[in-house]
């Protein structure tokens, strides 16, 4: 089981458009132009293929209110199910937090007709694979199976969904076990540690201010009671996606769905409170005093996503630029940061633009030895200036469409990432039709737009950036002692 409880130091993992980028290096204008020629033939050729699959895709929603999505891909006799839950620790408030993500270890504890353990052994002994995770919008359970098995995931997911048993000594020992991963995951991280105190600093009021696996404090004080109340109103066929991918036929998965998932009982679900983020007025910033190697800083600035944009294009001229900014080593972070000036060991920038509220484009780096965080700042806010003052020439922007939709054409390539993409803009709000249109928007895009909304959002006003000062064990020991540091 996993969570998106952390982030690491490579801001490449916050946008999911980066999986696979295409790295191209440029020796000369010819190679360049040949090497942008060959792309746009292969991203053609593969759009043309992956467009094709999308036209196969299939819904049905059951009476009880459960969306089933089936996408077919023959290429192998393997089928991924996928049940996605609207619920997620945006859902969360203050004294439950992490309940989503105990919630989801809890899953696997068993019901009556499958005890504790039984599920994972079922699905092994079947030849297959299963897991689970937790994110701020959304909490997913899936299994890839050799496709004559879609029923054996079915059936154990529909039990599941509506009959856990939540014994309270099962729940004791996995609390536990999530107090444990947040310290390894978080606590004893200070890059981790930092990046979460950033978002709750960035974020006052939003769901996005407090982390996935949830405050140390609120797990302490978990009660199996809690978990019973969330899994009570949340996990229900009407708040549930069914997303299955593979060498199937539509018609059989409506079926099966209907045959498994069909009798459970719809309920209503309590309309989530928007809690929009309050508007912010200036640059928030926070200095984190860790036993750590490295400086690090992280910033980053208040922007829409697609499910809030009030103009349609700007998600995607946004993570364009993100792209532009930090796509291989072609991309200007890397070129001017790390091996033109060298003023960072590291330097990214990311942006989820299917986040189901409003998100953050970010920023991080770790400075070179003798270099300050604040050099470091100044010298990402002058690659920033450069975007709003200059517009980015043909060539890069060609180049960087090419580079992104080529990633994203050869995502489909993951029967379980097809999957993936389907789950979260269900899920969110932004729908698998309008997902489906990624590259068309993204070819769209202009230089002029791209421009527009780095002045438009990235302002002192709406800034936040933290920043990591190392300091010695004894020096952590003697903060301590006079109650300065926990």
């Amino acid at each position: 089981m996993t969570a998106n409880t952390t982030k690491n130091t490579n801001l490449q993992i916050i946008n999911s458009r980066k999986k696979g980028f295409f790295i191209i290096s440029l020796h000369s204008a010819l190679l360049s132009a040949l090497v942008l020629f060959s792309m746009t033939q292969t991203v053609t050729a593969k759009a043309s293929e992956a467009s094709s699959r999308i036209t196969q895709i299939s819904e049905k929603t059951l009476e009880n209110g459960l969306k089933v999505i089936v996408k077919p891909d023959h290429r192998a006799p393997v089928v991924i199910s996928q049940v996605w839950y609207k619920v997620g620790s945006s859902y969360e408030s203050g004294g439950t937090t992490g309940v989503s993500h105990v919630l989801e270890h809890m899953m696997f504890k068993g019901t009556e007709k499958y005890p504790t353990g039984e599920f994972n052994k079922i699905i092994s002994r079947n030849g297959g694979e299963d897991n689970a995770f937790t994110s701020k919008d959304y909490t997913a359970y899936y299994q890839k199976l050799e496709k004559s098995r879609l029923k054996v995931s079915f059936e154990m997911e529909s039990d599941r969904m509506r009959g856990l048993l939540l014994p309270k000594d099962e729940f004791d020992k996995e609390v536990m076990v999530v107090m444990e991963e947040r310290r390894w995951r978080t606590d004893d991280k200070p890059q981790s540690l930092t990046y979460e105190q950033f978002y709750a600093t960035a974020f006052d009021n939003s769901g996005y201010h407090n982390p996935t696996i949830g405050w140390m404090d609120d797990l302490k004080n978990m009660t199996v009671e809690d978990l019973n109340a969330w899994y009570q109103r949340y996990y229900a066929p009407n708040n549930a996606t069914l997303v299955v991918v593979g060498d199937v036929e539509p018609e059989a998965v409506f079926t099966l769905a209907e045959h498994y998932f069909g009798s459970l009982k719809p309920f209503k679900i309590a309309k989530l409170k928007p809690r929009i983020e309050r508007e912010q007025k200036g640059t928030k910033r926070i200095e984190m005093e860790l036993e750590a190697k490295l400086p690090y800083m992280i910033m980053g600035y208040k922007v829409p996503v697609v499910n809030t944009a009030e103009i349609k294009w700007e998600p995607y001229a946004l993570d364009l630029l993100a792209e532009i900014l930090d796509g291989g080593d072609s991309a200007r972070l890397s070129k001017n940061l790390i091996k033109g000036s060298k003023i960072a060991t590291s330097a990214g920038a990311g942006y989820s633009m299917d986040a189901r509220i409003q998100a953050l484009f970010l920023l991080d780096g770790i400075p070179v030895k003798g270099t300050t965080t604040a050099e470091l700042e100044a010298t990402l806010l002058k690659e920033l200036d450069d975007v709003k003052n200059n517009l980015v020439s043909e060539a890069e922007l060609n180049r960087v469409k090419a580079q992104v939709i080529l990633s994203a054409v050869y995502e489909q390539d993951s029967m379980f990432y097809q999957g993936m993409k389907i789950g979260i803009a269900e899920t969110v709000g932004i729908g698998w039709q309008e997902e489906s249109r990624y590259v068309e928007y993204i070819q769209a895009v202009t230089a002029e737009q791209i421009q527009q909304v780095a002045q438009k959002y990235f302002t002192p006003q709406t800034l936040t950036v933290a920043t990591l000062k190392p300091i010695a064990k004894q020096v952590k020991e003697q903060k301590k002692e006079l109650g300065q540091v926990k």
